[in-house]
């Protein structure tokens, strides 16, 4: 590497650099394409993710628009070079890859590609990926670039930390999800006891209300009210919990697809309208989507179960300086300092830890009678 210009230096460093920032493993792969892209100056970078059923569970691609990839079709298969790249430890190199045995074409919407650089992402003796470029640039085209012996060599380095990028970053959502795991078992912990509760309250009311209904109407009526009331709590503890307790889905479906599904779930569970809108937001980074729907659950959970709203609306914006989300309700709103000051937090305190802890920043706006307006704002990443 002592040949390689101080600015070939600065690349590979910044490229190094921006891997490790990132701790989910789809933020991972993006920095691994665009990365080796940018690296090698190359029209198009992929990578793949192989699962057990002869397909990817993942693939990255860098260089393509998302209409020509919709376009494309379904996730490749591993078959020709994709299936050499991932069972043959060894790179890939061709001038071009139109005229290798291997090749089987591409669906239609596909972009044409020539010259091609391959390598496999191994940890230990296991492929977890591989690395795919395809036409190189040049400042003069003629007779075509050609990646060579160094874009090897570079790229073979890269594959190494994108390795370790790549398991640290499972190793991270592994311990995410038995944090999960634990939170699911103390939330149907604290489920079973409160509706149970709940339960023992409303049997016991019952039983009152039919010793009286004969000798005490109307104290046994009143006792009936209060089986509705109980039952009606039971109902919102069952509820919340169905949201609380339900995969979140972020890592497949994005943020913005999971509310639009939770929202949905809420809007039929409740009486109160719940709405969605989505304008012009798309992919974040993991952690700020995981807070901003941990965020708009909390306050879905006030709004629903403590403002007595008609109508809430959720609603999710591209801005500028970053990615606004606001959930407002026409409920009975509340005096903002008096409840901070009675210690009664309703989950703000929560709330703004998640904000601030991917450098965002969360206001409540609330007046008795006047409803609540919960805005958490992030900036670009």
């Amino acid at each position: 590497m002592s040949h390689r210009p101080p600015s070939g230096l600065a690349a590979v460093s910044a490229a190094l650099l921006a891997m490790s920032r990132h701790l989910e493993v789809r933020d991972v792969l993006k920095t691994i394409v665009a990365s080796a892209r940018e690296l090698l100056d190359a029209e198009y970078a992929a990578l793949g993710v192989p699962d057990d059923h002869g397909g990817f569970a993942q693939f990255v691609v860098d260089g393509v628009s998302e209409e020509q990839w919709r376009a494309i079709g379904p996730l490749p298969r591993q078959h020709g070079i994709l299936a050499a790249m991932l069972h043959e430890p060894k790179p890939q190199r061709l001038d071009d890859v139109r005229e290798d045995p291997r090749f089987e074409g591409w669906p239609d919407a596909h972009p044409d590609m020539s010259d091609f650089l391959g390598l496999p992402i191994q940890d230990g003796d296991e492929t977890i990926g591989a690395l795919f470029l395809a036409n190189k640039r040049c400042p003069t085209p003629t007779g075509g670039c050609n990646f060579t012996e160094e874009d090897e060599e570079l790229l073979g380095i890269l594959a190494q930390h994108a390795a370790i990028a790549l398991t640290n970053a499972r190793l991270h959502e592994r311990s995410r999800e038995l944090t999960i795991a634990g939170e699911r078992s103390r939330l149907a912990h604290e489920l079973h006891d409160a509706v149970s509760q709940k339960l023992f309250s409303l049997r016991l009311t019952a039983q009152a209300a039919a010793a009286l209904v004969d000798r005490d109407p109307a104290r046994a009526k009143g006792e009936l009210q209060q089986v509705a009331a109980l039952a009606g709590e039971a109902v919102d503890e069952l509820r919340a919990a169905v949201v609380e307790l339900r995969p979140a889905a972020l890592d497949e479906d994005g943020l913005v697809a999971t509310l639009r599904t939770q929202i949905q779930v809420l809007d039929r569970a409740h009486s109160s309208r719940v709405t969605f809108e989505s304008d012009g937001v798309r992919a974040l980074p993991s952690a700020q989507e995981e807070a901003m729907l941990r965020v708009a659950q909390e306050a879905l959970h006030n709004a629903l179960r403590h403002s007595g709203a008609g109508r809430v609306a959720v609603t999710l914006r591209r801005h500028a300086s970053g990615t606004v989300l606001r959930i407002t309700d026409d409920g009975r709103g509340f005096d903002v300092d008096a409840v901070r000051r009675a210690g009664r937090h309703l989950g703000l305190v929560s709330m703004r830890h998640r904000a601030g802890g991917v450098g965002g920043s969360l206001t409540v706006d609330s007046e008795p009678g006047e409803g609540t307006t919960v805005q958490m704002e992030v900036p670009c990443a």
